[in-house]
Order: C-alpha cells, then structure tokens, then sequence
C-alpha cells in the first residue's frame, strides 16, 4: 500500500484516463476535461485532507466550477465533512483510492451542493 504521506497524483491522473478524460497538466493539480466537463482534480495527501484549510481554496472566476479533490480512501470521511461543512461555491466530489488501485466516488450529501 502506498503511503499516505505522499498524494496519490498518479492514481488520480489513471483513474480519469481509464474514465476518458483528457488530462490538462498544471503543476501537481490538473484538469481533466471530457464532452462539456472541465474538473479540477487536487490530488491531497492524509495531512492536506484533514486539514484541507489552505488547499481547498475557492478558486478563479474563470476556473473549472467542477472540483475533484482524490486522497487516500480512509481520509475521505474527515474531507467530505470538511467541504460540507465549507459549502464552496462549486461542485465538487472526492475519489477515495484504494492500496491496491480501486478508487470510490464520494459525493456532497443531499442538501448541502452551493447555492
């Protein structure tokens, strides 16, 4: 299993590429686009994702208003309750990844999305 310190920015850039997005490099963030969708995938490290204060920014006017934050699976409770919580001004979802490469979409609870 790999270890949680590091962000898992290669799972994150496979798992889009296997759901066939186009990846759109920018630095250790991305943008992965396929048909009219443009996300912004932050891929986070166990420390960020706890304490995600300075990484989930709320982003650029003229930014992707998809965000997909991708950390490890058994940090993703702490950072759902954290956007939710948060309530930023766009839609986002979080990909848990699994030690063996599996990965699991973790969306806002209903009644929480921006208004």
């Amino acid at each position: 299993m790999a270890t949680v310190t590091i962000p898992p920015a290669e799972e994150a850039r496979d798992v889009f590429k296997r759901l066939g997005y186009a990846i759109e490099e920018r630095g250790s963030e991305f943008v992965a686009e396929r048909k009219w969708r443009r996300v912004q995938v932050t891929p986070l490290c166990a420390d960020d994702a706890k304490a995600p204060d300075e990484i989930v920014d709320y982003g650029d006017a003229g930014g992707p208003r998809l965000r997909c934050f991708v950390t490890w699976m058994d940090c993703t409770e702490e950072l759902q309750s954290y956007l939710q919580s948060a309530k930023p001004p766009y839609d986002w979802a979080i990909i848990g990844i699994e030690g063996d490469g599996e990965f699991q979409v973790v969306h806002p609870e209903p009644g929480t999305a921006p208004i």
